[in-house]
């Protein structure tokens, strides 16, 4: 019975470190991006020229709803004018009867401004490169603008993932020490590595608390 335990854990613990392999690539190599602000060749910011939408079809009261309603509202526009992505936030200019609405996807930003009165859009794409899809991907999802936060699907599915990921990361963390305990030959190097991870981790915190 305990072997049969030790062996389906082995397999968990190797098949599971398989499958979270390229999310956690992908997390660690966009630490670089987030610590150094730009890297050559990755990041080319290409603008596509400006386009017009008129005709759009919008909600009665778009301009009176905050959160999460009034993004459902902007989507329907969005869609109208096809452009997709996560929307960032909304910026409401009253006095111009304007809202600005950034829209991400990974590698492309596309921004677009919507004239309530003329019932139209500017539509500006810019594209970001390697480098700041990477960073969105990290970054998303996260504390900011939680309420209106992963309003597009595949975000969505993203956030998803990224859980997985991190949970999948504590039991292959606790699967590993349950696998390395029976080792009686790796038990010193072991505890010396559990030791001065642990000792790292406390260095580190101190430094940054100080």
């Amino acid at each position: 019975m305990r072997r049969r335990i030790y062996l389906t854990t082995r397999d968990f613990h190797l098949y599971s470190g398989l499958f979270i392999s390229p999310f956690v690539l992908i997390f660690a190599i966009s630490v670089f991006f987030l610590v150094h602000a730009w890297v050559p060749g990755l990041s080319p910011e290409a603008t596509a020229p400006k386009r017009t939408v008129h005709g759009l079809h919008l909600s009665a009261d778009v301009e009176n709803l905050s959160g999460r309603p009034r993004v459902d509202a902007i989507r329907d526009v969005l869609d109208q004018a096809g452009v997709q992505g996560e929307i960032g936030f909304i910026r409401h200019m009253p006095k111009e009867r304007r809202l600005v609405v950034p829209v991400s996807v990974p590698g492309r930003e596309t921004t677009i401004e919507i004239d309530v009165l003329t019932r139209s859009a500017v539509v500006v794409e810019r594209q970001t490169g390697l480098a700041d899809a990477l960073i969105m991907l990290h970054k998303s999802p996260g504390p900011h603008l939680a309420n209106i936060r992963m309003n597009w699907l595949p975000m969505l599915v993203w956030r998803w993932l990224a859980d997985a990921t991190v949970y999948l990361l504590l039991l292959l963390s606790a699967t590993g020490i349950y696998l390395w305990i029976p080792l009686r030959a790796e038990r010193k190097i072991g505890i010396a590595l559990l030791t001065a991870g642990a000792f790292s981790l406390i260095g580190v915190i101190y430094a940054i608390a100080r």
